[in-house]
């Protein structure tokens, strides 16, 4: 049955949908879910109808993160399987950078420890007022350590500091305060809001957001004057796709007449 798949995949227009489907255990992550994310990613990287993915949870949260299942595996298991198991989490973290499109989450209920690594990994974040977040991983002894380098990249060191040691559940609005959020909408008609804000994407060049995502994530660990060079070779190669020629053709067309 499709409602028993641990992730559902669908498309509408240019969005693509990836919903995690264990609503009796909050969305919890298990390799199947994991590799069910992966799964869609992938197919919405090479679908040229996709601008934009929502990932958003069954239910009443988005994700609470590992389930007790994985943690009893983690107690048990050698070195090497922990070190394989985290890796199917650092590759999902990396594949929602490296697809061209848009990754949006798209949060109701609770997102807490991978779960909500999983939706600050994304490009962009909204979510609903009742909203929480929170990386309690401390307060069972772990560590989250690869969300790490995406909440360092999201917020300042103190906010990074406080949010990764307390292991405390922080609003919406708080959230956006530290810049985790984006936007927030009324839980009433959150689903609606989150379509129309991600239809935008369909008025807008494909391959100009494809190469400004790439670009934008490729800056971090380069120079100013780094930085300033790769941008120009990507301005080239935005100025030689079809796109662009077809849109600046079209703008300067409108204009004369």
């Amino acid at each position: 049955m499709v409602d028993e798949q641990p992730v559902l995949y669908s498309v509408e227009g240019a969005v693509a949908r990836i919903t995690l489907n264990r609503p009796e255990k909050r969305n919890a992550l298990n390799a199947a879910v994991i590799a069910g994310v992966k799964d869609g990613l992938r197919q919405a990287s090479t679908d040229e109808r996709v601008r934009v993915v929502v990932i958003t949870g069954a239910g009443k949260d988005f994700c609470s993160g590992a389930d007790l299942a994985a943690l009893q595996q983690i107690a048990t298991a050698s070195v090497a399987e922990n070190s394989e198991d985290a890796r199917t989490l650092l590759d999902l973290f990396l594949l929602i950078r490296q697809i061209p499109v848009p990754v949006v989450a798209a949060v109701k209920g609770r997102a807490l420890a991978g779960g909500c690594g999983l939706a600050t990994a994304c490009d962009l974040v909204l979510a609903a007022q009742s909203a929480r977040f929170g990386y309690p991983e401390v307060k069972i002894g772990f560590v989250p350590a690869m969300v790490l380098a995406i909440v360092r990249r999201n917020v300042s060191e103190k906010h990074a500091f406080e949010l990764l040691t307390r292991g405390a559940e922080i609003s919406a609005e708080q959230a956006r305060a530290f810049g985790l959020v984006n936007e927030i909408f009324a839980d009433e008609g959150f689903d609606n809001d989150v379509a129309r804000y991600v239809s935008e994407f369909e008025k807008l060049s494909r391959s100009a957001v494809a190469l400004t995502k790439t670009l934008l994530y490729q800056v971090d660990g380069l120079s100013f004057g780094e930085a300033l060079e790769t941008g120009a070779d990507v301005n080239v190669i935005a100025r030689l796709t079809k796109d662009c020629q077809e849109r600046v053709a079209g703008f300067l067309n409108k204009n004369r007449s």
